[in-house]
C-alpha cells in the first residue's frame, strides 16, 4: 500500500489568484477614504474588523466588502457619503465577477498526482463564489471530491480524511496559508505542503511547524516529485 493515497489541495492563491483582488480593492478603498484616514491607520481599522467579523461573515468578498462598510462608518463617525458605499459594493461585485487566473503549474501539478492518487479540493468561503471559480477554472473534473467549508480546523480534516482509505495518515494537504492548510492538517495526522505565495492575509499568518510531516515546495512543479518520494 502506498504512503499516500489522497492529495488535497486548496483553491484561493494555491491553484488560482486571488488575494491581488482583495489587495487592489483595499487600495481602492484607501483612496475613498483619504480625507479621512491615512492608509496605514485604515488599513488596520479593516484588519480589526475582518478579525471581529469572521465569525459573522465567514470567510470572502462578502465579509470582505461588510468590514470595508463598517470601517468607513466608523472613521467617518457615520458621515460616510452614499457614493462610497456605493463604490465600496460596486467593488465586491466586481470582485466576485473577476475572472479565474490559474497560477503557474497548477494545472499540470493536479493533472499529474490525478493519475495515481485521489484528489480533493478543500476551500473555505462564500459556497457560490467558490463553486463558480471551480467550474470557470477548467480543473473541476480533476476531483474526486470537493469540500467547501466556513473553516479549516483540526476537526474539518479529520472529518474529510476519516472517510478516506487510509484516512489522515494516509493523505496530503497543499496550500500557501501555515495556518489554515498546513498546521491542522498535520495535527490531524495528514502530511502537510506549503506553497508560497507572493500576497498573504494577515489574519491567515502562522509560524512553520518543527514536524516531520511538514513539506515545503517553491511552486506546484515540485508537487509531483515530491508525492513520488513519499511514496
Amino acid at each position: 500500500m502506498r504512503n499516500l493515497q489522497t492529495i488535497a489541495f486548496d483553491a484561493d492563491d494555491t491553484l488560482w489568484h486571488n488575494e491581488r483582488f482583495f489587495s487592489l480593492t483595499q487600495a481602492r478603498f484607501a483612496e475613498l477614504l483619504a480625507d479621512h484616514a491615512e492608509p496605514d491607520h485604515l488599513s488596520n481599522r479593516l484588519l480589526e474588523a475582518e478579525r471581529r467579523n469572521i465569525g459573522h461573515y465567514g470567510f470572502g468578498v462578502k465579509g470582505f466588502v461588510l468590514s470595508m462598510i463598517e470601517t468607513a462608518v466608523e472613521v467617518t463617525e457615520g458621515r460616510v457619503p452614499g457614493t462610497v458605499i456605493a463604490e465600496l459594493l460596486s467593488a465586491g461585485r466586481e470582485m466576485l465577477d473577476h475572472p479565474v487566473e490559474l497560477l503557474p503549474h497548477a494545472q499540470e501539478a493536479v493533472e499529474s498526482v490525478a493519475q495515481t492518487h485521489r484528489v480533493l479540493l478543500i476551500t473555505k468561503g462564500d459556497l457560490l463564489h467558490q463553486e463558480r471559480k471551480l467550474a470557470q477554472s477548467g480543473l473541476g473534473d480533476l476531483f474526486d471530491g470537493v469540500e467547501i467549508v466556513s473553516d479549516k480546523t483540526i476537526a474539518t480534516y479529520q472529518r474529510i480524511f476519516g472517510t478516506v482509505p487510509g484516512g489522515a495518515g494516509a493523505s496530503m494537504m497543499v496550500g500557501n496559508s501555515m495556518k489554515s492548510d498546513v498546521r491542522p492538517a498535520i495535527e490531524a495526522g495528514c502530511w502537510g505542503v506549503f506553497v508560497p505565495h507572493d500576497l498573504g492575509w494577515d489574519l491567515e499568518h502562522a509560524e512553520a511547524p518543527e514536524h516531520p510531516r511538514f513539506k515545503e515546495v517553491q511552486d506546484l512543479s515540485g508537487l509531483p516529485s515530491l508525492v513520488a518520494e513519499i511514496g
